[in-house]
C-alpha cells in the first residue's frame, strides 16, 4: 500500500457536529492537557524548567521593566507610559496564562496569590465600561504615538488596542479554566462586552491590525455559549480586504498584504505578511468555520496552507523570511544568513496546524506541527530557561554583519513577546499529544506520560512510554476497568514514510525504499493493522494490561530543497526522525561554513548523555577545503547553549556519479 497517497485524509464533515452546547465543531476534539501526565526525558525536563524559571523570570521582568507600573499608574490616571510598545500589557496577561496552565498541573499556593495579586491590578486599571489599555489610560491626553488621540483610531495598523485585548481573553479563559475562579474572566468578559457593543454591523468597522481578538472571542464563546462573541470574531474576520490601499504600490504597508488587509479572507491565495499576524488570523478562521461551517472559510485556509508548506516554510519548520516586518517574502525565497524565523510565529504555526488537523483529521498537520515543534519553536529558548532568541537563524558566519541576527542568546528584549509567549506555551504543551472522535483515540505526538480518557463510555488510562524523539521503539499500555473497544489510531509520521515534508519543497535525496518496514505488535505479537488516512489503526476489544509496541525507523538523511529555492542549491540538510541537525562552531575544530559533505557520506547516531541533557548527535567523515575532517552535528533545537559562534544547517554537498546515500 502507497501511504503517501491521499495524505490529507477525511474532510470536514458538512452535518452539524453535536459537541456540548455547540451545534457544530470541530470535528476531532483535542484532549485536554489537564488529562495528560507527562513521564518525557525531552520535554518534562523543559516544562519543569519553564515552571521553576522562565514563569518566574518573566513575572520579575514585567515588574522591573515597568510593565506592571504601566496598569498602576493607569488606575490612577497619572504618570508617564513607562515602556516601549502600547502591546507591552500582554506580556504580563501571557505569562499569566502559562502560570495559569501550570497551576492546573502542579499547585503552587504561592504563585496562585502572586498572579491573583497581578489580577488585581490589572482589574483596577479597567476603565467602567470595560476599556482596558495602558497605553492611552495613563495619560489620555498624551497618548502612546502609535495608538491616537482617541480609542480604535489606528486599531487597524498599530495600535494594538484588540490585540491587547484578544491576549486577555485568552489569558483569562485559561485562569479560568485552570482555576475555576472568575476574577479574572470578569475583566475580560467586561472588555468583550465593550467590544460588542462597539464593533458590528451598523457600529464600528475595523479589521485589527494584529489579529488574535478573533481567536480570544472564540475562547470566550466556548465558555459563555454567547453567540455575540463567536459573532464578533466572525465580523473581525471579514472585515479585512475592505479598506482603501494604494493596489499598485509594492510597499506591503500601503497594499494591505502586511496585514493580511489588501483582499477579503474567502480571496486569499497565500501566506502573506507579517508571518505572527497571519498565523493568528488562520488559527481564528479555522475556529470560527468550525463552529459555524463556513466551507468557503475552510476553502481559503487550505489554499493558504498549501501555499506555505509548499514554498515558504524553512527546513526546521520557522516561518517569516523578511526581517523587515518580520513578514513571508515571495515564493521560495528562504535566504539562510538573514532568516528571521521568529519565535511567536513557530508557537502560531502550531496553532493553526492542530487546527487544520481537527478540521481535516489527516497526519500531514500533524508531520508540520511535530517539525516545528522540535526544532525552529523550542531553539526559542536556551535550556537555561531564561535566554531567549527573537529570531531563529539558519546559518550564523563569523564576523556577520547582518544587525538582526543574533548570534547568542538575549535574557530580554524590549519587544518581549517571544519570551512571553514561549512562557504560556510550553505548559499547554501535553494538549497536543491525543485527540478524540468518538471512541477514536488519535496519537499524534510521541511523548512518554499517561492520558486520562473516556472511551467506549468507558474509563480508560493510555500510557505512552519511550525514548523519542531518539529511538523509535514506542510503548503503549492500557489500563481499563473492565474490557472495552476503541480504535488506537496511530499517527505514521511523513518522513518514516521517506516524505522529507508535505510537499514538494523539501525531500530525503537519499530515500530509497519508498515502503519501509514499520512494525506494530499487540502483546507482543506482530499486529496486521488496517491504514485509514494516514493512521496505522488497531481497533480492537482492551482488556487492562494490553500492550502495543509501534517501531518507526530512526534513519539519517539527506534533505534537499525545491531548485526554486536558491539559497539551497547544491547543499543538503541533515534529518533524523523528527529532529533537524546543524554543525555548531563548539564541535568542530574547522569553520562550520566551509564544510561540503560527499556524496556516500556516512553519519553515525551517537547519545551524548552529558551533552545538552543528553542528545542524539551525528558524527561523520566530511570535506574541508578537500581535505576530509570529522564532523559532529547537534540537534538544532540546541544550538546557541555555549556561547558565541558559527553555526549552519545546510551543507554545500559534492555529488557523485550514482551516489547512494544511506545511514
Amino acid at each position: 500500500m502507497n501511504l503517501l497517497l491521499k495524505r490529507r485524509g477525511a474532510v470536514l464533515l458538512s452535518c452539524a457536529i453535536s459537541l456540548g452546547a455547540f451545534a457544530q465543531d470541530y470535528p476531532i476534539q483535542p484532549v485536554s492537557f489537564t488529562k495528560v501526565r507527562l513521564d518525557d526525558r525531552f520535554w518534562l525536563p523543559r516544562i519543569e524548567t519553564n515552571r521553576t524559571v522562565t514563569i518566574p523570570a518573566s513575572f520579575a521582568r514585567c515588574e522591573n521593566t515597568g510593565r506592571v507600573k504601566n496598569f498602576e499608574m493607569a488606575a490612577v490616571h497619572k504618570g508617564k507610559f513607562c515602556t516601549k510598545f502600547p502591546f507591552d500589557d500582554t506580556d504580563i496577561y501571557k505569562t499569566i496564562e502559562g502560570a495559569s496552565y501550570s497551576l492546573a498541573v502542579h499547585p503552587d499556593p504561592e504563585l496562585r496569590r502572586y498572579v491573583d495579586s497581578l489580577i488585581t491590578i490589572v482589574g483596577k486599571a479597567q476603565e467602567p465600561d470595560g476599556y482596558l489599555y495602558t497605553a492611552r489610560e495613563i495619560d489620555s491626553l498624551h497618548p502612546h504615538p502609535w495608538s491616537g488621540m482617541d480609542r480604535w483610531v489606528k486599531e487597524n495598523e498599530l495600535s494594538h488596542e484588540l490585540y491587547n485585548s484578544g491576549h486577555l481573553f485568552e489569558a483569562a479563559s485559561a485562569h479560568y479554566l485552570a482555576t475555576g475562579e472568575r476574577n479574572f474572566l470578569d475583566i475580560a468578559l467586561k472588555n468583550a462586552d465593550l467590544l460588542v457593543r462597539t464593533f458590528g454591523p451598523g457600529k464600528r468597522h475595523v479589521a485589527p491590525g494584529h489579529e488574535i481578538v478573533e481567536m480570544g472571542l472564540v475562547r470566550l464563546y466556548r465558555i459563555t455559549g454567547r453567540s455575540a462573541y463567536l459573532q464578533l470574531a466572525k465580523f473581525f474576520i471579514d472585515e479585512r480586504g475592505h479598506r482603501t490601499y494604494d493596489k499598485n504600490s509594492t510597499d506591503e504597508w500601503k497594499n494591505g498584504m502586511y496585514w493580511q488587509d489588501d483582499e477579503p479572507v474567502v480571496d486569499q491565495q497565500e501566506a502573506e505578511g507579517h508571518a505572527v499576524r497571519a498565523m493568528y488570523l488562520y488559527s481564528g478562521i479555522a475556529d470560527v468555520a468550525a463552529l459555524t461551517g463556513d466551507t468557503v472559510y475552510i476553502h481559503a485556509i487550505d489554499r493558504i496552507w498549501d501555499n506555505m508548506v509548499g514554498k515558504k516554510v524553512y527546513v526546521q519548520g520557522g516561518i517569516g523570511a523578511v526581517p523587515d516586518g518580520e513578514r513571508f517574502g515571495d515564493d521560495y525565497y528562504l535566504p539562510n544568513t538573514t532568516a528571521y524565523n521568529e519565535t511567536c510565529a513557530s508557537i502560531g504555526e502550531v496553532f493553526w496546524n492542530e487546527r487544520m488537523f481537527l478540521l481535516h483529521g489527516s497526519p500531514m498537520y500533524i508531520d508540520v506541527l511535530e517539525k516545528v515543534l522540535y526544532n525552529g519553536l523550542i531553539s526559542g529558548v536556551g535550556l537555561d530557561g531564561k535566554s531567549f532568541f527573537y529570531t531563529n537563524a539558519m546559518q550564523v558566519v563569523k564576523d556577520s554583519s547582518y544587525p538582526s541576527l543574533e548570534p547568542e542568546r538575549s535574557g530580554w528584549f524590549e519587544c518581549s513577546c517571544c519570551p512571553t509567549n514561549m512562557a504560556r506555551f510550553l505548559p499547554s504543551l501535553p494538549g497536543y499529544i491525543y485527540a478524540q472522535r468518538g471512541d477514536q483515540l488519535y496519537v499524534n505526538l510521541f511523548i512518554a506520560g499517561s492520558a486520562d480518557l473516556t472511551l467506549g463510555g468507558k474509563s480508560v488510562r493510555v500510557i505512552q512510554s519511550n525514548n523519542y524523539p531518539w529511538d523509535g521503539d514506542l510503548h503503549f499500555e492500557v489500563d481499563a476497568a473492565s474490557p472495552v473497544r476503541f480504535g488506537m489510531r496511530l499517527r505514521i509520521p511523513g518522513w518514516a514514510l521517506g516524505q522529507a515534508w508535505p510537499s514538494s519543497l523539501y525531500t530525503f535525496a537519499d530515500f530509497g525504499d519508498p515502503s519501509p518496514k514499520l512494525v506494530l505488535k499487540v502483546n507482543g505479537e506482530a499486529y496486521s493493522y488496517t491504514v485509514h488516512d494516514g493512521y496505522a489503526v488497531v481497533d480492537r476489544v482492551w482488556k487492562k494490561g494490553d500492550k502495543v509496541e509501534w517501531i518507526l525507523p530512526m534513519t539519517v538523511h539527506e534533505i534537499v530543497a525545491d531548485p526554486a529555492v536558491h539559497a539551497d542549491r547544491g547543499k543538503v540538510a541533515l534529518q533524523r526522525g523528527p529532529i533537524m541537525y546543524a554543525a555548531e562552531w563548539k564541535d568542530n575544530v574547522c569553520t562550520v561554513s566551509n564544510l561540503e559533505i560527499p556524496a556516500h557520506t556516512r553519519f553515525v547516531p551517537q547519545f551524548e548523555p552529558e551533552l545538552f541533557g543528553g542528545v542524539m548527535v551525528l558524527k561523520g567523515t566530511v570535506d574541508q577545503r578537500g581535505a576530509p575532517v570529522e564532523m559532529t552535528a547537534i540537534p538544532y533545537c540546541d544550538w546557541a547553549n555555549r556561547g558565541r559562534g558559527e553555526m549552519t544547517v545546510w551543507f554545500p554537498a559534492i555529488p557523485a556519479e550514482g551516489a547512494a546515500h544511506a545511514e
